[in-house]
């Protein structure tokens, strides 16, 4: 029987206590700073000037905004559908009884808990155009491989490949979880009718995935927009502004240019945009379920 009047409360401020004080001080207080900060002209050195809008005025007539954009865009459209298809074909792959079947689970998992930095620089290297080992396999059979990270029309593909490559494991361990709790009476059903392979995976396997699927996709869509670390490490945001990210513009006006309050002027509008986007796919859904 719960603890009634005072008593419950102080239980439950002591267990709830330090986790709501750290969510109030490191989350919930910086972000209301930042809010503030975006409204102000701010240098680290001096104190913050009030500005009004004039942050996201200059935003709109900012053509670096617009490409770190249209960049951004980019990656997510060649991100999303390749990581998720790749992680539903290992998840039905990796269900089905195949020799070794846990080792193959765990090595394609594996990525998902490296450190980006270290994937990132692993696959600098492994796209070096002069001695990486990539171009070296396409020129043993006659290709000549491109510059990758230095060629602007292939640093963002690179980028979406590295990225499809760490997480497509994360995507192939959730649609697993959905794939073990579809019944086989379903497929067993199917193949007396008749169905082949394929058609179970279009009319069973997927619409049964469907709310897998959508974590799936939410998740992967709100992390293509927070973009940033391979980027880094890997381009730095060129050639040529190539793969300039909105994270990566952040951090450089932050950090770099001193400019705090346009910086923080674009994070809002980052969140305002993965608000509505993340909103507008789950009314979609919704819509068709």
């Amino acid at each position: 029987m719960y603890e009634r009047g005072w008593r419950r409360w102080a239980v439950l401020a002591l267990f709830l206590g330090p986790s709501l004080a750290g969510l109030l001080v490191f989350t919930l207080g910086p972000m209301v700073a930042s809010l503030g900060i975006s409204f102000t002209d701010w240098d680290l050195l001096r104190p913050p000037r009030f500005v009004g809008l004039r942050n996201y005025r200059q935003m709109l007539d900012d053509a670096e905004f617009w490409r770190t954009l249209r960049n951004t865009v980019t990656f997510l459209v060649g991100y999303i559908p390749l990581v998720t298809v790749s992680g539903l074909l290992l998840a039905v792959l990796l269900n089905s009884a195949i020799p070794f079947r846990q080792l193959f689970r765990a090595m394609y998992f594996l990525p998902v808990v490296t450190s980006w930095v270290a994937v990132a620089l692993v696959w600098k290297w492994l796209l070096n155009p002069t001695f990486g080992p990539i171009n070296d396999a396409l020129r043993s059979v006659g290709i000549a491989g491109p510059a990758w990270l230095f060629d602007p029309n292939w640093a963002m593909p690179a980028i979406v490949l590295t990225s499809v490559w760490k997480d497509a494991g994360f995507v192939m361990v959730i649609l697993l979880a959905g794939l073990q709790g579809i019944p086989r009476e379903y497929y067993e059903a199917a193949a007396i009718d008749g169905a082949t392979r394929f058609q179970g995976l279009r009319h069973i396997t997927i619409p049964l995935l469907a709310p897998a699927l959508t974590f799936c996709l939410s998740i992967s869509l709100i992390s293509s927009f927070q973009v940033f670390d391979q980027v880094y490490v890997m381009t730095n945001g060129g050639p040529a502004g190539a793969t300039q990210v909105l994270v990566e513009r952040i951090v450089a006006h932050a950090f770099s240019y001193s400019r705090m309050g346009y910086a923080s002027a674009m994070s809002w509008v980052l969140f305002a945009l993965i608000f509505t986007v993340t909103f507008l796919f789950y009314r979609l859904r919704r819509g068709h379920e």
